[in-house]
């Protein structure tokens, strides 16, 4: 099986607006034969985007819209390639239950799925940690220590890891060293070793799937997988399942570096 287990669509509201079939068809042609789809997963309900375009989730009302045309594509492309309907699912703080609810209405009509943290909770106010570098180093000023940032963020991921979101829950963990998004534009490094293994730990006793991403290796300041390719071998030898996921926001990025990290994954 060749798999690219994570990508956008024309209805991410940060994204492109390259057509389902521009996806399809490339993927195809580069002899995949499975693809989720995973779309930013509307913002649970009473949650306020705090980026400054507030464009991090797909609008409720594009969601069935999204299920449907999927729908028709998986059918028609049947023959070709297995196309799986997914949304990436961020799991935020605070708003497990209506996360919980969410997931109930629309878990029957996904194949795959992916839980993601993207927004961090400090004295009651939620971050978009993987915005900008300005406005990173911005957050970790404001925090007061890149330590306290790092350790809040893994601390996040391993909730999502643990908390009862219902019998819908996405079981592979996006990105799961997204911190590392800006790691070469900050004034100081982390050594985030020990943090890493106990969430790639909490994975295994969880018995989830790790989201392989290669996007990190095209961000100027990051470049690496997330997770980097010493943990991708811990993973291995831990027994943990790997995907590999482009994050591809445009047809172009399409199993970006899918060559590159197989090496890792085999």
């Amino acid at each position: 099986m060749k798999i690219d287990g994570h990508i956008h669509s024309p209805f991410c509201p940060h994204g492109s607006s390259d057509s389902f079939e521009k996806y399809i068809e490339k993927a195809i042609s580069n002899r995949f034969t499975h693809i989720t789809f995973t779309e930013h997963a509307p913002a649970p309900k009473g949650f306020i985007d705090t980026v400054p375009e507030q464009d991090s989730f797909m609008k409720m009302e594009f969601l069935d819209p999204y299920i449907t045309e999927l729908q028709k594509l998986k059918m028609k492309y049947s023959s070709e390639i297995q196309i799986n309907i997914g949304l990436e699912v961020d799991y935020i703080q605070g708003f497990e239950v209506e996360t919980k609810n969410f997931l109930n209405k629309v878990g029957p009509h996904l194949n795959d799925s992916i839980l993601s943290v993207h927004f961090l909770l400090h004295q009651k106010k939620y971050e978009c940690i993987d915005y900008s570098v300005e406005h990173f180093n911005n957050y970790v000023r404001k925090v007061g220590s890149l330590k306290t940032v790092y350790e809040n963020y893994y601390n996040t991921v391993r909730q999502s890891i643990v908390t009862d979101l219902g019998l819908y829950k996405p079981t592979r963990i996006g990105h799961p060293t997204l911190i590392h998004k800006f790691q070469h534009g900050l004034q100081e490094k982390m050594d985030d070793h020990d943090l890493i293994i106990r969430t790639l730990q909490d994975i295994k006793i969880h018995h989830y799937e790790i989201d392989v991403n290669s996007a990190g290796l095209a961000k100027q300041y990051c470049l690496e997988t997330y997770p980097p390719a010493p943990y991708i071998q811990y993973a291995k030898e831990q027994g943990i399942p790997l995907v590999f996921g482009s994050d591809a926001h445009c047809a172009d990025d399409l199993h970006q570096y899918y060559e590159d990290v197989y090496t890792t994954l085999k």
